[in-house]
């Protein structure tokens, strides 16, 4: 069976994950408006549905950030029914507008309300389950669940509209509620994430804050667009019904190319650069779309939410990993990245919706002077200057003349899932039994015996290779399938730093550098600190 085959194959997870994927997939752009009536779906109806979703979906997004920070014993608990349980009286609540003519518009903007505040929560759980899982099985899982969500959600079709609303909120929503319930029995909770109490080292918070804030602006980017599309296709409701398929086409793509690359080769993605580097693009498509008029518009619009949907998930391994690496909170840091993304998708979404036709303007009671140019012509204009406004700040804002801003974040990083063809095997010895939980339970106190280096070595990104250990660590990265984090940590080790000095060079708890250091040991089958400075000897610089 070819190697791409086998990796997507689906377990409870994956297939759990796609199903909510497939059903939410339709609130992109109004619920389960795709499976509703047209001529139920007035400019008006939808105006209130989006407003109350999005802010719904942003304080959900916002106090759980908060919440996680100042309260983070709930993060060892999976909230499954208190996250469904809006979600469901949501979908009630949209079913009921259709059949009650008179309070539709009380139905709908509640609906609305309740299906954001559903939708995030378990966004939240999932984000929380694929954090806990190791790198590789939450990637995974995190992957082939997208792709697999675009069959289910193409499969909606084949259900008669009638059905479909119904079946929703009664046969889906538990399904893949149950899924998270069964894999979360599974999890061990014994990890620095879930034992974290962040008020105890707020520095370590204050670090990662300072390290992601650019990478979730770059991210805040696509949605402040896709919130300028989603206004400007409030007049139509047919372009939602292709924007969904076109956006579930993305992410499609995006998962297979990625499983496939990732079978082969590791895969780093800079979400920073990325941004510098399309930034022209969406700049020059805004500026376009005044004189191309509503064919471009849609087309436009498909477009970038298939680079949304794929932008979703970059942002979801993003956090999993910010989590695992730095030790912190799986809920504060996908909330941190959340809020951000979500509150310039509501900016756009606003700033659209007030620049829009005098046929909106009528459901919005304000007095509002449109100036002597077209609707579209001025919200382009609008949105290229909060998009060159979003990137100075991105940039630095004033203070990039004051110091000098390099990208913090690490990288995106999908360690190869097998080594290239022909990579050389360069370990010479160590062919010992796999560790078994017994001897690897003591291996924290030997880790304390190390005292710290003299040598003066300070972690130096920018040069590549400092010494013969730099070196010999690169190969064992390679060979070994260690993270950029575990990589670190493991030539601190073999430096003879403890466990006390390498979490204040890297500024993580002393907790999350021993959870680092066991899979390293795990990684490398070893069983104490002589086997892997053994180890480190074993492989010889100059094959690299």
């Amino acid at each position: 069976m070819p190697a791409i085959l086998r990796i997507l194959k689906p377990n409870v997870t994956s297939l759990g994950y796609a199903l909510f994927l497939a059903i939410n997939a339709a609130g992109v752009w109004g619920g389960v408006f795709p499976f509703l009536p047209l001529e139920f779906q007035t400019p008006e109806i939808l105006f209130y549905f989006f407003s109350a979703q999005s802010l719904s979906f942003l304080a959900t997004y916002f106090f759980s950030a908060i919440g996680s920070y100042f309260f983070p014993g709930g993060t060892r608990r999976f909230y499954v029914i208190a996250a469904s349980i809006p979600y469901f009286f949501g979908w009630i609540s949209l079913i009921a507008a259709i059949y009650v003519d008179s309070y539709a518009l009380i139905f709908v903007t509640s609906g609305g309300a309740l299906l954001g505040l559903g939708s995030a929560g378990l966004f939240m759980l999932w984000q929380r389950l694929f954090a806990s899982e190791d790198s590789d099985s939450g990637n995974k899982d995190l992957i082939v669940g997208t792709a697999f969500s675009t069959l289910f959600y193409f499969s909606l079709y084949l259900i008669p509209r009638a059905v479909t609303v119904f079946l929703i909120p009664v046969i889906y929503l538990p399904a893949f509620g149950l899924c998270i319930v069964i894999k979360s029995r599974t999890l061990n909770f014994d990890q620095p994430m879930f034992e974290d109490i962040p008020r105890k080292h707020p520095h370590i918070y204050k670090q990662v804050i300072s390290d992601y804030w650019r990478s979730a602006l770059s991210f805040g980017t696509l949605g402040f667009c896709s919130g300028t599309m989603r206004a400007l296709a409030v007049n139509d409701p047919t372009v939602g019904s292709v924007v969904n398929m076109l956006s579930m086409g993305g992410a499609l793509v995006a998962s297979l190319i990625l499983l496939f690359l990732w079978q082969s080769q590791s895969i780093k993605f800079n979400v920073n650069k990325a941004y510098r580097f399309f930034f022209p693009f969406l700049m020059t498509a805004y500026l376009a779309i005044p004189f191309l008029g509503e064919t471009f518009l849609n087309i436009y619009a498909g477009l970038l939410y298939a680079f949304y949907s794929c932008a979703i998930i970059l942002m979801m391994i993003q956090c999993a990993q910010a989590s695992r690496d730095n030790g912190i909170n799986p809920v504060f840091i996908y909330g941190l990245f959340g809020t951000l993304v979500y509150f310039l998708h509501d900016l756009g979404f606003v700033s659209a919706t007030l620049t829009e036709s005098i046929s909106l303007l009528s459901i919005i009671p304000i007095n509002f002077t449109m100036p002597d140019i077209s609707p579209l012509a001025f919200t382009s204009l609008i949105s290229v200057y909060i998009l060159g406004l979003m990137y100075f700040i991105g940039q630095g804002g004033f203070g990039q003349f004051r110091t000098k801003t390099r990208d913090k974040a690490d990288d995106i990083e999908l360690v190869a899932l097998r080594p290239p063809v022909g990579a050389p095997n360069m370990l010479t010895r160590y062919d010992q039994t796999p560790l078994d939980n017994a001897s690897i339970t003591d291996f924290s106190k030997d880790l304390d015996t190390l005292s710290d280096a003299e040598s003066g070595f300070v972690l130096n990104e920018s040069q590549q290779y400092r010494d013969r250990i730099s070196k010999q660590s690169t190969l064992m990265k390679s060979h070994y399938r260690l993270s950029a984090k575990e990589a670190k940590v493991m030539e601190l080790l073999a430096r003879g730093y403890s466990v006390r000095k390498i979490a204040e060079e890297l500024v993580l708890s002393e907790n999350t550098i021993r959870t680092h250091s066991k899979r390293i040991y795990i990684k490398l089958n070893i069983h104490k600190k002589q086997d892997l400075l053994d180890l480190v000897e074993s492989f010889d610089p100059i094959d690299l």
